[in-house]
């Protein structure tokens, strides 16, 4: 006998979201999750009064007013603001490129210099049309920027050659003719007081949670408990890998606990170099101004090494690999999934596709309206 309207795979944001708005509707819903913990890879765990990213730096930023209505129905957020800084073999560097990048790399100090430079090594570089990740990177800031601060880092983080990478990857590269340190262009962000994990245990608020159960295990005896079953895992799992698997990046973590109150100064730091093997060191403290939940300074801090790895079955997918070969195999798995009458398929596992957090919840709510 059925016991639940919906039975949600996943209790990441996708997963919240459906448990949520299907909750509040009437509809009685069962979450899962195979992890041992709700918020998926935006979970957060409290060491020494730090709120550390697991799965890697999660900064929320929208244009969306009605996302960010919907994620402060859930937590306040701080007023940070993502400002990286590029490492290249000891020299800093702004990220995004803007004036301070140009002025230390050219020396220019007006934004008419700079974009005289940026033009000079694009026509030295002869690209009209970029038919890939490098030349698009040459066209956007010039051979100069490309070779320090964008060619290492990129290869490493996607395990090939620029040059065999798709242009569209670096379009949203954030390139400004002022002193604007903002990573993203975008009307709303944060960091949610006390963490994601709170934020998404108050949206799963009243809702029954099961954690420690992987679904592909045992999908029959589940899918027997409700009529619909909304799956946020990866497609091609889902189907066994019938038509073989789709490729993701992986990354890899080390994280240390420093008895010192400051290690790099900044919540971000990419190592743009080929030769440093992490792409980037996240000091966690500094999301939260180095603060704890009640304002009191942090005498410790905590980083994690990022190493970015192929990835395997078995293993955590992050990235979609978003290019001709993986487009052309999901939509075999997406022909399946079409066919479900019992199964909707969401998130960014679910779709193959790289959302950021606010297009997650854009996507679902989108879903849920048409349900409704």
């Amino acid at each position: 006998m059925m016991q639940y309207d919906y039975l949600i795979v996943g209790a990441g944001l996708c997963g919240a979201v459906f448990a949520r708005e299907l909750t509040d509707a009437g509809k009685r819903v069962l979450v899962i999750d195979r992890r041992g913990h709700v918020a998926g890879n935006t979970y957060t765990e409290t060491v020494e009064g730090i709120h550390v990213h697991r799965y890697g730096a999660h900064i929320f930023h929208t244009n969306d007013k009605t996302v960010w209505d919907y994620v402060n129905r859930f937590a306040a957020f701080n007023r940070f603001t993502n400002s990286p800084v590029a490492n290249y073999k000891g020299e800093l560097y702004s990220l995004p490129f803007n004036m301070y990048t140009f002025n230390k790399m050219w020396g220019v100090t007006t934004p008419q210099e700079a974009a005289a430079e940026i033009e000079r090594q694009r026509r030295e570089a002869g690209i009209t049309e970029p038919r890939n990740l490098e030349e698009q990177a040459i066209s956007l800031v010039g051979r100069d920027i490309y070779e320090k601060l964008v060619r290492g880092y990129t290869e490493k983080q996607w395990g090939r050659p620029c040059t065999e990478l798709p242009a569209f990857i670096i379009k949203r590269l954030p390139v400004r003719l002022t002193f604007d340190n903002n990573y993203f262009n975008a009307l709303y962000q944060g960091i949610p007081i006390g963490g994601y994990t709170r934020m998404v245990e108050n949206m799963l608020d009243g809702i029954e949670v099961r954690l420690g159960i992987d679904y592909l295990k045992d999908r029959e005896a589940l899918d027997a408990l409700a009529s619909t079953t909304v799956y946020t895992g990866a497609i091609d799992a889902f189907y066994d890998y019938r038509f073989g698997p789709l490729e993701y990046r992986s990354v890899r973590f080390e994280t240390e606990l420093l008895d010192m109150p400051n290690y790099q100064g900044n919540a971000a730091v990419n190592y743009t170099d080929r030769e440093t093997p992490w792409t980037r060191i996240i000091e966690h403290k500094w999301f939260q101004f180095g603060k704890d939940d009640a304002g009191n300074e942090l005498p410790k801090t905590v980083i994690s090494r990022e190493y970015s790895s192929a990835w395997k079955p078995g293993g955590e997918p992050y990235y979609p690999v978003n290019d001709e070969k993986n487009a052309a195999l999901y939509e075999k798995y997406r022909a399946l999934a079409d066919r479900e009458s019992r199964i909707l398929f969401g998130g960014r596992l679910g779709e193959y596709k790289y959302y950021d957090m606010d297009q997650v919840i854009a996507v679902a709510l989108r879903c849920l309206a048409k349900i409704k």
